[in-house]
Parts: structure tokens; C-alpha cells; sequence
């Protein structure tokens, strides 16, 4: 691990590379659908200089569509259904922000995205609070003890009460609140913030509205603004926050306990400032990462990294295939040699690449924290480990069970082979699962939600040039299975050929009709067990 040098006056100057480490933050941006969350995620570049123009969640023909949102699919339906990468420097710390799918069908894409993040912003519906969606994407934060600030969006628009939103985050995520800023009005009558700290306000300015610099101002002459306003009632409203939400804490919110909470509407620009400063000021560098022979230390001078997503095709006119990595130790630099763990050989890094969105810029030089991309054909896959040669692999990066099974059905005979191929690369992208019976009947596809299959029938059509429709299975569950016992394993496979099949990596699967079949089939099997999650990394291992 890096240590600090120190001078002969006895002061610690930090290494330049634990220096560069230090400025970086990586966090991901989590959400249940329609909360504003790719909105956000525009107005976080936009404050940052990274993009001059903000698109709109749902294009229109005279509008610029969102950064983030470049699939065909998204732009048509203004959802995020891939995760999107994006770079970006701004005040003192270069920023990775992982933009992750909303829609629930995408869960497994998120899940693995948040295994490379060290914090995220959770975004709010004022109107609506606490969603199912936002829900699970918090376990899963909390499962990883991934800090999260708050950001209770649209707030321009009708909302709850301010204490009721703190209340339910509180109650129903078991998570402490401290509120950083607090709303002048809402609705139509939303006015500003007043720093809870400070006592600071921020005035929303502007006809298309955005956030003012903070000035001295009593509550009165703020009230004296909008005739709507009542001075006393906001008066009583901030001495209570003062007197009765809890201060910041910043060990607490690093240890995932408390949420710092900001008050705003990305629309309008509001908020969006003082929540890009906290992530700067409050957020996490990169962590420790767990491998399963060590905990691996940023500040290491080798270089280490996993890969958490693959997206093939993202500039169609050059079919290319990009792994996105998180680095988690040391300095990448372009041209470098790494070791793929997985098969053993030796990758040279000649065009490690920096991503904003379908943008992209090669990196010469990278550190741990920073997300780049890795061009391929097909050699790197998700979960792979990559280091400067020490043999180890990062634990964590999961795959999921699929919840619905499907036949393919190829009207064209004689495209069954390009169909193998494609459903081979798409499954290693992460797009869909694909298992292969051992009774030689055809494949099967597996997603987490039905919004994966028009996905996947869409890119087999638009890359592969591949009509596609589903039949629906016999089988509904698939489960991973395994055994201490090599013979009781070969006995039960035997047993159970025209329902067990290979997955991507050739590890077996047992697929089963309903839950009554496979817990039928589990108590008569006491030597097998069956997995709902697979660790990428140790199956590919």
C-alpha cells in the first residue's frame, strides 16, 4: 500500500498517485422510474461543463435527446434501459457517474453497476416518496454499505410535506436524515432553499428557472418575494429543523447510516450545484475492494481492475465491443500489459478509453476509481479480473436466476448458426441469459422482465439482421446447481437429462416447470444445491 512521504518539518505530502486517487469519486445515480433520474443526471454534466445543452427526458422531433439514453429503444420509450458511463472534471475532482437503468426489468445491469461505485444519490419523487423500485436498489446499497445522499426532486411541483418525506425515508429504509438544505415553499410557490447549516438562501431565478448564489437574507425578506408565502409558518418550519433533525455526521454517512438530503427540481437547474459540491466534499474516494485472497488498497501502485458491464455495438458503423472496468488499485496507462485472471493470458491496453455517454476519448493514463472502457472481441467478459500480475480475483459481481424462460423461434432456418452467434454475444454481454439442454432441444432465453425481451428482439434485428419472436416454455425457474460430491452430482445429472442445460460459462443449470417441481426435485436431491445468484467472478474462475 502507498504511504505518505514525510517532510523534514514532520507535515505528510501524499504520493502524486495516492494525490490523484484521492480526487476521484465514482458514485451511481439510483431511482425508481419517472423520479427525474436521468434529468439529474444531465443537469450533474451540465454544471460540471461537461455537455452546453441539457436534453429532454422524452425527446421530441426539435429536441436534443437525453446524453445518457442513445439506444433506439430509449429514446422511443425516454427510459434508461443500459447503464451509462461518464466522466467528467469539476473544482478540485474528477467525477465517474454511472447512470443505472430505472426500470426494475434491468435490475441485474444495476446490481453489478453498483458493485463498482462508492456512493450514490438517491432520487426522489416529492409527490411520491418512497417507491418498490427506489426500495430494492437500496438494499442493495445497503447490502455493500454504499453511502447515499438524497436528492427530493420536483420540488416546482405539487408535493408532500417536507417532514413527511425525511419521516418515511427514515421509517421505511431505516436510514438517518439530515437535511443540507430546506424548501421556501412548493409547488408553484417554491421559491428557493435556505442552508440549513449556514442559514444561507439560494433564490430559484430566471424565467426557465435556476439556482441563484447564496446570499444574507432574513426569512422576511424572502417571504416578502412571493405574497403566497407565510413568513411565521416558514419561520416555525426551519427552527424545527434545526432543533430537531440530526447534524451531519460524515462517518456516519460514509458507514451508509445517514443521508445528507437536498431539496430541488432538476428542471430547473435547482439544487443540482450544491449536490455535485457535496458529492465533492461528502462522498467517499475509491474503497478497499474484497478479492478472494485480500482486501486490495487504492492506493497500491499496481494496477487492478474487474469488469462489470460489457455493451457491444454502441457506434454501429464499427460493430465494437467495449468492457467496462473499474479500476481498484494503482494507474492504468495506454499501452500496458495486464493479466486476464480468468484464462491466464496477457491483454495489451492500446486503447483504453474514457465514456460520456455514446462519446469517447482515449485514455492515456487512468486511476484506481475511474471507470474506462476496454475494447475487445469478445475475450474479456463480465466478472474478469485484470491485474499487472498478481493472481486474484474480485468477488461480488453476481449473476441472477431469470424469471422468465423463452424459446427462440428463428422463421429462417438457415440463420440458425448467426443466431447461435448473436445470442453468445449478447449473453456475454449481460443483455440475456442463454442455456443450452444436455438433450440437445433448442436453447432457451432468460431475463429478469419482459421489457428484456423487446430489447433483445430489437438488437437481434437492428446488429444481426435477425426476426425473432418467443414461445413461451415448459420450463419457469432455472436454478444453478452443485455438489460436494462429484459422483452424487453425475448420478443426478444422469437422472435429470431432458431438464438440465449449460449457461454461458458451462455450468449447469437445473430448469424446472414450477416452484412445485423444483421443490420436489430439491428433496429428493439432499447432495445438490440449488442457487438463485452465481458470482460471476468465481464461475468464471
Amino acid at each position: 500500500m502507498s504511504m505518505p512521504v514525510r517532510t523534514e518539518a514532520g507535515a505528510e505530502v501524499r504520493s502524486p498517485l495516492a494525490a490523484e486517487i484521492e480526487r476521484r469519486r465514482t458514485f451511481a445515480i439510483i431511482s425508481h422510474p419517472d423520479a427525474g433520474k436521468t434529468t439529474l443526471t444531465e443537469k450533474l454534466l451540465l454544471f460540471g461543463g461537461a455537455i452546453q445543452l441539457a436534453g429532454q427526458v422524452k425527446a421530441k422531433r426539435n429536441r436534443k435527446t437525453t446524453q445518457s439514453d442513445w439506444m433506439a429503444i430509449e429514446k422511443e420509450r425516454g427510459i434508461s434501459v443500459v447503464t451509462s458511463v461518464m466522466t467528467f472534471e469539476y473544482g478540485d475532482h474528477v467525477f465517474n457517474l454511472l447512470d443505472t437503468p430505472g426500470h426494475e426489468d434491468f435490475s441485474e445491469d444495476t446490481y453489478r453497476t453498483l458493485t463498482a461505485v462508492d456512493s450514490a444519490v438517491m432520487v426522489i419523487d416529492a409527490a411520491k416518496g418512497i417507491e418498490a423500485r427506489t426500495r430494492k436498489l437500496f438494499e442493495v446499497c445497503r447490502m455493500r454499505d454504499i453511502p447515499i445522499l438524497t436528492f427530493i426532486n420536483k420540488m416546482d411541483r405539487e408535493t408532500r410535506d417536507p417532514f413527511d418525506l425525511l419521516d418515511e425515508i427514515e421509517k421505511t429504509l431505516a436510514l438517518d436524515t439530515t437535511p443540507v438544505n430546506w424548501p421556501v415553499g412548493r409547488g408553484r410557490d417554491f421559491t428557493g432553499t435556505i442552508e440549513v447549516q449556514s442559514g444561507g438562501v439560494r433564490l430559484l431565478e430566471g424565467d426557465a428557472g435556476k439556482a441563484g448564489t447564496l446570499r444574507e437574507m432574513s426569512i422576511l425578506e424572502v417571504a416578502a418575494l412571493n405574497p403566497s408565502l407565510d413568513a411565521s409558518a416558514i419561520e416555525g418550519e426551519f427552527e424545527l429543523v434545526r432543533e430537531a433533525c440530526k447534524p451531519f455526521d460524515l462517518q456516519a454517512f460514509r458507514e451508509g447510516h445517514l443521508s445528507p438530503v437536498f431539496f430541488g427540481s432538476a428542471l430547473k437547474n435547482f439544487g443540482v450545484g450544491d449536490l455535485l459540491d457535496a458529492l465533492g466534499r461528502f462522498a467517499p474516494p475509491p474503497r478497499d475492494q474484497k478479492a478472494d485472497k485480500r482486501v486490495v488498497h487504492a492506493e497500491e501502485p499496481r494496477m487492478s481492475a474487474f469488469v462489470f458491464k460489457i455493451q457491444a455495438n454502441m457506434d454501429p458503423n464499427h460493430r465494437d465491443r467495449i468492457a467496462f472496468a473499474r479500476l481498484c488499485s494503482g494507474k492504468l496507462t495506454r499501452g500496458m500489459k495486464v493479466k486476464q485472471i480468468r484464462t491466464g493470458k496477457s491483454i495489451a491496453l492500446n486503447a483504453p478509453q474514457f465514456f460520456f455517454a455514446k462519446d469517447r476519448s482515449v485514455a492515456d493514463e487512468a486511476y484506481a476509481g475511474d471507470v474506462v472502457g476496454i475494447p475487445n472481441h469478445g475475450s474479456v467478459r463480465i466478472g474478469d479480473t485484470l491485474t499487472e500480475g498478481e493472481d486474484l480475483n474480485f468477488v461480488g459481481v453476481p449473476s441472477f436466476a431469470p424469471e422468465i424462460l423463452r424459446r427462440v423461434r428463428l422463421p429462417d432456418a438457415m440463420k440458425a448458426k448467426k443466431l447461435k452467434e448473436a445470442l453468445q454475444q449478447l449473453a456475454e454481454e449481460g443483455v440475456v441469459q442463454v442455456f443450452r439442454p444436455h438433450d440437445g432441444s433448442p436453447a432457451l432465453v432468460g431475463v429478469v422482465g419482459p421489457l428484456q425481451l423487446d430489447v433483445l428482439r430489437v438488437r437481434l434485428m437492428d446488429e444481426y439482421g435477425l426476426e425473432v419472436s418467443w414461445d413461451v416454455s415448459e420450463f419457469t425457474l432455472a436454478r444453478w446447481i452443485s455438489s460436494d460430491d462429484p459422483k452424487t452430482f453425475d448420478t443426478f445429472v444422469r437422472s435429470n437429462s431432458s431438464s438440465v442445460a449449460d449457461d454461458l460459462d458451462g455450468d449447469p443449470v437445473f430448469l424446472a416447470r414450477n416452484q412445485f417441481n423444483l421443490d420436489y426435485t430439491r428433496e429428493r436431491a439432499p447432495g445438490i444445491a440449488f442457487a438463485d445468484i452465481k458470482d460471476v467472478k468465481k464461475a468464471a474462475g
